[in-house]
């Protein structure tokens, strides 16, 4: 019984092994994943067969499936008219930092509300999960007043790092991500900790971190992912053409540029991030369940 109990599924194992169930099954289960496969790998195909065709066999309806003579000069023409090589770099460095100031303040954060427990602590952290109801375009003014004349100091920072950095660090979500998985790890060690004789700093640094570095991969793979993909504040805060990221530059030099080209930069400009997914999908799966079950 608890063999049977712990395979149950929609459609009991019987149903599976009859002639009729068994091929309707999985010819519904072969559909549903090539709809799917061809939903979320379709445009991928297309920009990346798309760089490759010349740009009347781009814009030609219908399309082609496939490019007649490929060309694969248009990726390093898109390298060196759209100065790629500076917008990735620009790119990487907003991104590492933003890993770094999440990864430092996030972490304290958490580690404040679920261990240190401080007075209104709840109250705190119930107004910052408010917050992710407020839709994000909504705070783009009020940021970019604040970054063109930051409170108390009076300092413009525009075409300045911090200007992505710091409203990234007021990040509810992964403070919550953070906090849930820090409440999963046992009271006991923290208790041992404290009859050792460490700190709280002592702690965070030799128990809790070495612990988390599931859920810190997670936070550090969404940090890196949603600079690299934001436009619309990179673009008001970096206006200066040294400061911009890639998808403001490529958007920038889409005037003077070939469809082909502009193509071609997108796909190079996705390849980092394709890969650091492929690279760290089981680090993401293992850190968004990993707190999940407590003790």
């Amino acid at each position: 019984m608890a063999q049977d109990s712990g395979s149950r599924t929609l459609i009991s194992a019987a149903q599976l092994r009859r002639g009729k169930g068994k091929y309707l099954y999985w010819t519904l289960l072969t559909l549903v994943v090539l709809g799917f496969t061809l939903v979320f790998i379709g445009p991928l195909y297309w920009m990346v067969t798309g760089a490759l065709k010349t740009g009347q066999e781009v814009a030609q309806t219908p399309p082609t499936l496939w490019p007649r003579h490929p060309n694969f000069s248009n990726y390093v023409s898109a390298w060196q008219n759209l100065n790629l090589s500076k917008l990735l770099f620009n790119t990487f460095y907003y991104a590492a930092g933003a890993v770094l100031f999440q990864l430092v303040l996030d972490t304290a954060a958490a580690y404040a509300f679920s261990k240190l427990r401080p007075a209104l602590g709840n109250v705190i952290l119930g107004a910052m999960l408010a917050t992710l109801m407020i839709p994000t375009i909504v705070l783009v003014v009020p940021q970019y007043v604040t970054v063109i004349d930051l409170p108390i100091l009076h300092l413009n920072m525009l075409d300045s790092p911090f200007a992505i950095w710091l409203p990234l660090v007021t990040n509810a979500f992964n403070i919550f991500l953070l906090k849930r998985f820090f409440d999963s790890i046992p009271e006991e060690l923290m208790a041992a900790a404290q009859v050792d004789g460490a700190g709280p700093l002592r702690t965070l640094w030799s128990i809790i971190l070495p612990m988390s570095r599931p859920i810190l991969g997670v936070v550090s793979i969404f940090a890196v992912t949603y600079v690299w993909k934001d436009f619309l504040w990179p673009k008001l805060v970096m206006p200066s053409p040294e400061t911009r990221t890639v998808s403001v530059g490529i958007y920038a030099f889409s005037g003077g540029s070939s469809q082909n080209e502009i193509i071609a930069a997108s796909v190079i400009a996705a390849i980092p991030t394709v890969i650091i997914f492929l690279l760290f999908q089981r680090n993401i799966m293992s850190g968004l369940t990993a707190g999940s079950v407590k003790g």
